[in-house]
């Protein structure tokens, strides 16, 4: 675990000096796109309070010139929704239908690179390693829904609760290069996640849950 650590704090370093290096006039490779997620938990801390879950992200990648044949940096935004409850109760005398709505949402910014051929083949393998700005919220409302008009219910927030926490993630992909301006990028990640309150109390017991993140999407070259 240290190792791995050590891995994506090293390659995050080296995107950063990196940066600064390149020549005035150089063109940077940029490319931008979004992708589907399904979250997986692995192990007791993430098998216990979460379960499979789907979201989205949007990425940037940048590959410096001289180095666009085996390095690029990474930057991106997932969000995923952890949870998605309707709990439903009936008043006795009237019917009335009241719901207990419960969401819990993870966004994710991320940077770090990929090593891995980022030239004109068709087939792109690649690996990488990012370090992770974790933001957990947890929100539960009352609502007295209006079955022919959504915007008249009745709705009030009970509890809204969020965490920060670090971590990181190694990644494991293929690109496909369509014309070197569009591609489709399949891959999955190991994610790692450190001090997490389990109910995002403030007394609640500290874990550090690890999950698998298959993704597919695409991104399309600007420069």
């Amino acid at each position: 675990m240290r190792l791995s650590i050590r891995f994506s704090i090293v390659l995050v370093l080296l995107l950063i000096c990196v940066m600064p290096s390149i020549p005035a006039g150089a063109q940077i490779q940029i490319r931008g796109g979004g992708y589907g997620i399904r979250l997986e938990p692995e192990g007791d801390d993430a098998e216990n309070f979460s379960k499979a879950s789907w979201g989205g992200g949007l990425y940037l990648i940048m590959a410096p010139p001289g180095m666009s044949d085996f390095f690029a940096g990474v930057a991106g935004l997932d969000f995923i929704n952890m949870l998605n409850q309707t709990i439903e109760f009936r008043e006795q005398v009237t019917g009335l239908r009241i719901e207990q709505q419960t969401n819990q949402w993870l966004s994710r910014f991320y940077v770090g690179g990929r090593f891995g051929h980022q030239g004109h083949g068709l087939l792109r393998p690649y690996v990488g390693a990012n370090l992770a700005l974790n933001y957990y919220t947890i929100s539960t409302d009352v609502v007295i829904p209006d079955d022919k008009d959504y915007e008249n219910e009745i709705r009030q927030n009970l509890e809204k609760k969020s965490e920060l926490a670090f971590g990181f993630d190694l990644a494991l992909g293929i690109e496909f290069n369509i014309k070197d301006i569009f591609y489709i990028d399949l891959g999955a990640k190991y994610l790692k996640t450190f001090s997490v309150p389990q109910q995002l109390g403030p007394d609640a017991e500290k874990i550090h849950p690890q999950y698998v993140l298959m993704y597919v999407g695409f991104n399309i070259r600007f420069q």
